[in-house]
């Protein structure tokens, strides 16, 4: 018999995840979900499928979302203009009201595509259970509004819901001493939570490729970077755009126990399980000393 060239390959694939699943079998993996993948709707179903085949195969992933795009939208519908300082929101009480009515509208539509793939969601923002404790956070000593800074988290409920079987997706919204309400960076409370999580992953989904040593250059991407490496990028002043807070987000997750980080582009389909369950990856892994062979293998 003469099996059919196609479904060897379906075979292959499935063999080289195998170590991968059996690593982080009931591991927590946080994905942060942003940028284009958000806002195309093939993509936001492609992500959803993945996030849902890492819970089906064994892993613990909790969803961090942001929703920037369409908080910009529904401010200019209501006859506002955006504003950002430093790349953060100037964010007003009309501003704020709009922001969490967007967060929370998001949340809930990506609740309802995991729920119709067959896995129980729970959708939740920072308020709930007290999780997201903030302060008023400055923008180079500037007042920007409504815009937080993580002070302590609670994983009481996320644990809760983890321990039900259900997937938590969160949306970042928070409170302070005084119960106002406040906007959070996503990839601030991304990595908070992972941080309070101890997890073992934390996925950043992306509008760019990963990290390069030289941006002009799209055949320098770093497949696998240690958190030195990823220090010295940092301190080098070479980063552009959004890449330089988000990686120095990465290394303060990895050095309060974030095993592992992954920054991918979130507009390539099917990029988490590219990402996670293949030896070469198609982003960039930054890891822990002693971990590096495990990744990215030739």
């Amino acid at each position: 018999m003469i099996l059919d060239q196609s479904i060897m390959q379906k075979a292959e694939v499935l063999i080289e995840a195998l170590p991968y699943i059996q690593r982080f079998n009931r591991k927590t993996i946080v994905v942060k979900y942003g940028g284009s993948a958000m806002v195309d709707e093939e993509l936001k179903k492609q992500v959803i499928q993945d996030v849902v085949l890492l819970k089906l195969v064994g892993f613990k992933p909790i969803i961090v979302h942001g929703g920037g795009k369409e908080i910009s939208r529904w401010v200019e519908k209501t006859g506002m203009e955006p504003h950002f300082v430093n790349g953060l929101r100037v964010t007003d009480d009309a501003t704020m009201e709009i922001a969490e009515m967007v967060l929370n509208r998001v949340n809930k539509s990506l609740v309802q595509l995991v729920n119709e793939l067959g896995v129980k969601a729970v959708g939740i923002s920072g308020k709930d259970g007290m999780m997201l404790k903030c302060q008023k956070r400055y923008s180079n000593g500037e007042d920007i509004g409504f815009v937080g800074d993580i002070t302590e988290v609670d994983t009481q409920i996320i644990n809760d819901l983890l321990e039900k079987d259900f997937l938590p997706i969160i949306c970042p919204v928070g409170f302070d001493e005084d119960f106002k309400t406040y906007n959070i960076n996503a990839d601030d409370a991304a990595c908070a939570i992972a941080t309070a999580m101890e997890a073992e992953k934390l996925a950043f989904l992306t509008d760019v490729e990963g990290v390069y040593r030289d941006f002009q250059d799209k055949d320098s991407l770093i497949s696998e970077m240690s958190i030195e490496e990823a220090q010295e990028f940092v301190s080098g002043g070479t980063l552009g755009g959004g890449m330089l807070p988000k990686l120095q987000n990465c290394i303060d997750a990895m050095n309060q126990g974030v095993s592992r980080v992954h920054i991918m582009d979130g507009r390539i389909p099917h990029c988490l399980l590219l990402e996670i369950f293949t030896n070469r990856g198609i982003g960039t892994a930054i890891v822990s000393p002693g971990e590096e062979r495990f990744y990215h293998a030739e």
